[in-house]
C-alpha cells in the first residue's frame, strides 16, 4: 500500500464485515456494484485485500468547527462553560488572518479522513462586529471555502454560516455569497430567540436554502427546537433542516420533551448529539449530581427521528481535547449516552450522512463505496480500542491509509 494517493480500486477482498461474513466488494462508479463471498469472484482491475480488518462503513461529522480547531494552545483559555468559552473565542479571532484558519482547519479535516471520516459539515462564524467590513466577516468562510476545494474528491465538505445573535442580516449574506451552503446560527443566546429564530429562517427561505442551527445548548433556559420544528415543517422534503446539540431536550419533563420530539418527527428535522463538547462545556454549576450534556438519545431513537452525532470543537476554547476520531464518539455514546456499540457507530456513521443528506455507504449493493477498514475483530473492539491502522475509501478510491508497528518484550516462559 506504498502507492501514491488517491488510488482507485476495482475491488475488496476478504473483508470482514460486523456481521462475521467474509467479502469481496466490487466498485463501480464511486458506489458497490456487488458482494460475494470471499474468492467467489473473479476480478479485473486493482484490488486490495482486507484480511484482518474488520469492514464499517466510513463515518461522517455532521457539526464540525473547522476554523476553531487546533486554536486551544495559542488561545490558553480559562476552563470554563459555553460563555467563557465564547469570550475567548471572541478576543482571539479578530487577529485571524485567512490563511492562518486555513492551514489549522487543512490540518484538522486530514486528520479526521486519516481516522476515517469522508464528509464533514463544519460551521463557520460570521466573523467581527456590526462595524465590520465585508473582508473582515468573510474571513473564516473564504478560508474553508479554500480547504473545500483543496481537498475536494477526498474528503465531501458543507459549510454553515454561524450568525450570532448580533449579526448584521447583510453580514449573514456576505458569507453565503462566499460560498457557504447553509444558514447557521444560535437563537437561544440571542436576547429574543423567537426573533432571532424567524430572522434566521427568512433568510433562508429566502435564498432557498437549509439551515443546520445550533438548538438549546443549555441544561436550563429558552427552547427554540420546538418553534423551529414548526416553522419548518412545510419546507420542501429536500431543504436540509438540522438542529445541534439539543441539551435542554434531555433535561425538560417528560410530556413537553415527548411532544417537542414529535413535532421534530413531523418537520423531519434532523438532531446531531455532540458528546464530547456538550459532556465538557454543561454543568459546570451544578458540583453535585452533575446533570449529562446530552440530547435524549434513546427517546428519539425509538422515536424515529433523524440522528446523527459528532465530535464538534476540537482543542479549541470549546474543548480542550479531543481526536477527531468518530470513533471516540461513539464510545462515548455507550458510556455516557447508554447505547448500544451497534447504535453508537450508527449514529457516526449512517446516521450522520443521513442528517447531512448524503446517500448511504457501506457494505449494500447500490451504496456509495467510503469505507473505514480497521485492525479490529469486531464492533465492540474497533470502539474500544480504536486501532490506528485503518485503510479509508473513499467513491471507491483509497484516500487514507495509517499503519503501525508495536514492539514488546519478549516474555520468559513460567512454570505451571
Amino acid at each position: 500500500m506504498a502507492n501514491s494517493l488517491p488510488r482507485p480500486l476495482a475491488a475488496v477482498r476478504n473483508a470482514r464485515l460486523p456481521d462475521g461474513r467474509v467479502v469481496d466488494l466490487s466498485f463501480a462508479s464511486g458506489v458497490v456494484s456487488a458482494i460475494t463471498a470471499a474468492g467467489a469472484a473473479d476480478v479485473l482491475g486493482p484490488t486490495l485485500d482486507l484480511t484482518g480488518r474488520l469492514l464499517l462503513p466510513a463515518p461522517a461529522e455532521p457539526h464540525a468547527h473547522l476554523d476553531k480547531a487546533g486554536s486551544f494552545d495559542a488561545i490558553n483559555p480559562k476552563l470554563g462553560d459555553l460563555g467563557a468559552a465564547i469570550d475567548a473565542w471572541r478576543g482571539h479571532a479578530t487577529g485571524m488572518s485567512v490563511e492562518s484558519i486555513a492551514e489549522r482547519a487543512r490540518a484538522q479535516a486530514l486528520v479526521m479522513l486519516a481516522a476515517g471520516t469522508t464528509a464533514i459539515r463544519s460551521h463557520v462564524d460570521v466573523l467581527g462586529d456590526g462595524g465590520a467590513g465585508i473582508e473582515d466577516v468573510t474571513r473564516g468562510a473564504r478560508a474553508l471555502v479554500q480547504v473545500r476545494a483543496e481537498l475536494e474528491g477526498l474528503v465531501d465538505i458543507q459549510l454553515v454560516a454561524l450568525a450570532g445573535p448580533h449579526c448584521p442580516d447583510h453580514h449573514l449574506e456576505a458569507v453565503l455569497d462566499a460560498g457557504v451552503d447553509l444558514v447557521g446560527g444560535a437563537p437561544h443566546l440571542a436576547p429574543d430567540p423567537p426573533a432571532d429564530l424567524a430572522r434566521l429562517l427568512a433568510i433562508a427561505q429566502r435564498r432557498g436554502i437549509g439551515a443546520d442551527l445550533h438548538a438549546d445548548e443549555n441544561l436550563f433556559g429558552p427552547v427554540t427546537l420546538d418553534a423551529y420544528a414548526r416553522a419548518v415543517r412545510d419546507w420542501p422534503g429536500d431543504r436540509p433542516r438540522t438542529a445541534g446539540h439539543c441539551v435542554r431536550l434531555g433535561t425538560l419533563e417528560a410530556a413537553r420533551r415527548d411532544a417537542i420530539i414529535a413535532d421534530v418527527k413531523a418537520a423531519d428535522v434532523g438532531i446531531v448529539t455532540l458528546p464530547i463538547t456538550n459532556l465538557y462545556l454543561q454543568g459546570w454549576q451544578h458540583p453535585v449530581s452533575t446533570p449529562r450534556g446530552l440530547a435524549p438519545l434513546r427517546e428519539l431513537l425509538d422515536a424515529g427521528v433523524r440522528l446523527g452525532a459528532g465530535a464538534d470543537n476540537v482543542r479549541d476554547p470549546f474543548n480542550p481535547v479531543g481526536r477527531g476520531d468518530a470513533l471516540e464518539t461513539a464510545s462515548l455514546l455507550v458510556t455516557a449516552g447508554h447505547l448500544s456499540p451497534e447504535e453508537a457507530y450508527g449514529l457516526v456513521s449512517t446516521g450522520a450522512r443521513s442528517v447531512m443528506g448524503l446517500p448511504a455507504a457501506g457494505p449494500s449493493v447500490g451504496a456509495q463505496a467510503d469505507f473505514l477498514a480497521i485492525g479490529a475483530v469486531n464492533l465492540v473492539d474497533a470502539i474500544a480500542t480504536a486501532p490506528a491502522d485503518r485503510v479509508v475509501i473513499h467513491r471507491g478510491r483509497v484516500v487514507a491509509v495509517t499503519e503501525t508497528r508495536r514492539e514488546l518484550p519478549a516474555l520468559s516462559a513460567t512454570a505451571s
